[in-house]
């Protein structure tokens, strides 16, 4: 038991600071990642209110694709395949298991991390497209399988084209985006 808790002490130290030129880039395409989500998705919606398209998990992507983008977390193969993966995952655990979110949402995540592993796609955010699928509500549960395809699909893929013009025009030559597609 003694050795369970000693793998706990940390024994690095808080890497430094990231150069504010990689900070700046990192707004940059984070804001127009979700503003171009968000305004798509506000011309899809029905009403200006209910905007499904911008989902929570889309944040976490951000993060990744615009201020770690070289991560492999953060590639288009990931990004991509990893939220497609995860809301398959979801909807079929709401389908399955319906408004039993005691296990319906335990499940969702669980198997949605195995089948990212499985296929290669492993993406963290996608962990909260499959959980949507479960607690979204309504609205969401209404969609179906076609979550799959709108918001998580098309969301994903404005999300990378915005990653491949901001993380590519920075003159660092470390911030490339791709590393590889597939």
């Amino acid at each position: 038991m003694k050795n369970y808790f000693q793998r706990m002490r940390a024994t690095g130290t808080c890497p430094p600071r990231k150069p504010v030129s990689k900070i700046i880039w990192s707004w940059i395409g984070a804001f127009l990642g979700i503003f171009l989500v968000l305004i798509i998705g506000r011309g899809l919606a029905l009403t200006s209110v209910e905007n499904l398209f911008l989902i929570g998990s889309f944040g976490a992507s951000a993060v990744l694709v615009y201020g770690a983008p070289m991560a492999e977390f953060s590639q288009p193969r990931n990004l991509v395949g990893g939220h497609l993966v995860s809301a398959i995952v979801g909807v079929t655990a709401f389908v399955l298991l319906g408004n039993n979110t005691i296990l319906a949402a335990p499940a969702a995540v669980s198997l949605a991390i195995a089948a990212m592993h499985f296929t290669r796609t492993l993406h963290p955010p996608g962990g909260a497209t499959a959980l949507i699928a479960i607690i979204g509500g309504d609205k969401i549960h209404s969609l179906g399988y076609t979550y799959v395809l709108s918001p998580v699909l098309l969301g994903a893929i404005i999300m990378l084209f915005v990653a491949l013009l901001v993380n590519n025009m920075s003159t660092n030559p470390k911030r490339h985006y791709p590393v590889y597609w597939l």
